[in-house]
């Protein structure tokens, strides 16, 4: 069953209504600059393919396929995706990115990946095993060798005052927890809270920390 989100006024969204008309409300939400993490912990390492979940308007698609990664990159917002479309398009990247939409509670990209980079998969309508659920597809989607990069809010920015709602952000413990990967198969080769300037939407200066965990598969496994 497609995940739905409860609002104030007792109605409900899907996961996809809920974002589309998250990406409707503005021309561009985001800055169409790639993450600062994953620019931090990918940029050295040798392209090959990569998977980028939840990609929004294809900021790290775009800087991954810059570097000459085969990029499959899949969202749930088709808003979004034309957007990611249009603006590879503009750097002459028609080739290196497929461009795929997924309710990732539902479907998922099929293929094994370099790599696999889930960030901020936070989404109102979804709960906790729902994202452990799409965590554990993504883990299975790693090749041998690959890398599983999974970074998520560790709370609410400095300058929110009063959270627009009730939401726990797991942390890197809980996450390694629920998906109880093989020790033999793989290897944590970075876990760390990262905590860095971020401004609110009207310039007010703030702080914000994010968890980070790059896990790499070391083996074939099954």
């Amino acid at each position: 069953m497609t995940a739905t989100h409860q609002h104030h006024n007792g109605t409900t969204r899907t996961t996809v209504e809920y974002w589309e008309a998250f990406y409707q409300e503005r021309e561009q939400v985001w800055s169409g600059r790639p993450n600062f993490l994953l620019v931090r912990e990918i940029d050295s390492v040798a392209a090959g393919s990569a998977l980028d979940l939840g990609c929004a308007e294809g900021a790290d698609a775009i800087w991954l396929a810059e570097r000459g990664w085969r990029v499959t990159a899949t969202d749930v917002s088709d808003t979004a995706l034309a957007r990611a479309r249009a603006q590879a398009a503009k750097q002459g990247l028609t080739v290196e990115i497929d461009w795929q939409q997924h309710d990732l509670d539902e479907t998922f990209p099929s293929g094994r990946f370099d790599l696999v980079s889930a960030h901020y998969l936070h989404s109102p309508p979804a709960q906790a095993d729902e994202r452990t659920k799409i965590l554990c597809r993504a883990a299975e989607a790693v090749a041998p060798g690959g890398l599983l990069l999974i970074v998520g809010h560790a709370e609410w920015p400095t300058w929110v005052e009063e959270p627009p709602m009730d939401v726990h952000f797991p942390t890197t413990a809980e996450v390694r927890d629920r998906l109880d990967l093989d020790p033999a198969e793989w290897q944590v080769e970075l876990e760390e809270v990262v905590d860095f300037e971020h401004r609110g939407p009207e310039r007010q200066p703030g702080t914000r920390k994010d968890n980070i965990l790059r896990i790499r598969r070391v083996s074939r496994g099954h």
